[in-house]
């Protein structure tokens, strides 16, 4: 068993994910309220990611959610890879708004600059 860390470059968290979990699975070992995992077979494209740099190994992707194009240049479904290597990635699924949303301190300082 081995554990990698995965990078979400949208907010600069990281994770520590081990080879047998999915990045989503990892993902939301986070804590992040309202990650919209789906069905987390493949099937949803819900949980859609661009792996910026590292190493996974994958599953089969529906092909209604991710084109043989996309999946070429590192875009996929976090429930379907696993990482073999450190790996940073983006989000650009539907749950990029629950995961790169603002962490409740940081939502009131906001408030009270203004």
């Amino acid at each position: 068993m081995a554990a990698y860390t995965v990078t979400i470059m949208d907010t600069g968290e990281s994770y520590r994910c081990v080879d047998y979990r999915s990045v989503l699975e990892g993902m939301e070992a986070l804590g992040k309220k309202g990650i919209p995992a789906g069905c987390r077979g493949g099937g949803c494209g819900v949980c859609k990611i661009h792996i910026e740099s590292g190493s996974y190994s994958k599953r089969v992707m529906s092909r209604e959610h991710i084109s043989e194009a996309e999946e070429a240049v590192g875009t996929v479904l976090a429930c379907r890879v696993k990482p073999t290597s450190d790996i940073t990635l983006s989000v650009v699924g539907k749950m990029k708004k629950n995961v790169c949303r603002p962490t409740e301190p940081a939502r009131a300082r906001l408030s009270h600059s203004t």
